[in-house]
């Protein structure tokens, strides 16, 4: 007959592993909770625009809808929510051309050519983003004011375009440096001239990140705020941002379900450019940007 002895170390080692489970399972049920607040944080503005906005009695609370599509209907058919829609759409367009237009070519002269003072200057246009838009926004001001470019479309295109100039820099100089220099020497040998090999080497092989730059300065420009309600004073050129702000702000009674309605269709425009640019958001790198 055999007799087995439980040794006193086995059953502390029993409990010990008892109460680190126990600890495990309530750490766990903490991560779980604050995780589903988190979620509910961010998913309860979504839902409460999706669904005030084809709710026929739309109110400032998350309720279930009475479905109707006339707050959409009243957005296009009112006398200026469709014009901000269009000057927001102009501002964001012009200035992301502008800012890719003259980014992709000095982005080519900082890839290519060694001249003194490079890095210091690309380090300090890069330095531009650390200072807080409203340190420079009075400045900015006067300085459109004495160019006459105050309340145009033109100073605050010209503007935004600027502001976001640093990172398109950076990005386009980082794919241009992973293009084989050799490419454009054998097109010189073809009989192109410099502009001519530019346009077409370096121009297709850019694509990703001219992809990647123009979804980023869009995305910047289109969500500006503080920019066109310093620069613009005039109704008629506000943007949807600012237009959405006095909606909300200006009357003591609030149409809630045009209000969420604009704010979907706000949503509408970099939705489309994101899943008709996400391939060269994919092929992009930031990481080629601090090369050379």
């Amino acid at each position: 007959m055999t007799v087995t002895v439980e040794r006193p170390a086995t059953r502390v080692e029993g409990r010990v592993r008892r109460q680190a489970s126990a600890l495990e399972v309530a750490q766990r049920a903490i991560q779980y909770l604050l995780l589903t607040l988190l979620a509910l944080f961010c998913v309860v503005p979504f839902a409460w625009v999706l669904l005030s906005a084809v709710d026929a009695d739309a109110g400032p609370t998350v309720q279930a809808p009475a479905f109707s599509l006339a707050n959409f209907a009243r957005f296009f058919t009112a006398a200026d929510t469709p014009r901000l829609l269009v000057n927001s759409l102009v501002i964001a367009i012009a200035a992301t051309a502008l800012n890719l237009a003259v980014g992709v070519l000095g982005a080519y002269a900082l890839s290519r050519f060694r001249f003194r003072g490079r890095k210091f200057f690309m380090f300090s246009i890069l330095l531009i983003r650390v200072i807080p838009a409203p340190a420079t926004i009075v400045a900015l001001y006067l300085l459109m004011v004495e160019m006459s470019l105050d309340n145009s479309y033109l100073g605050l295109i010209l503007v935004e375009a600027a502001v976001a100039l640093p990172v398109t820099l950076w990005l386009l100089k980082g794919t241009i440096d992973a293009i084989p220099f050799e490419l454009e020497e054998a097109a010189w040998m073809d009989g192109n001239t410099r502009f001519g090999a530019i346009r077409r080497i370096v121009f297709p092989l850019v694509g990703p990140g001219l992809g990647a730059a123009a979804m980023i300065t869009f995305m910047a420009v289109w969500g500006d705020f503080l920019t066109p309600l310093v620069l613009l004073q005039s109704p008629e050129l506000y943007p949807l941002s600012i237009g959405l702000f006095r909606a909300f702000s200006a009357f003591n009674q609030v149409d809630w379900g045009v209000l969420a309605a604009s704010a979907l269709i706000y949503m509408v425009p970099p939705t489309i450019l994101y899943v008709l640019l996400r391939r060269f958001l994919l092929r992009s790198s930031l990481g080629g940007a601090l090369k050379g």
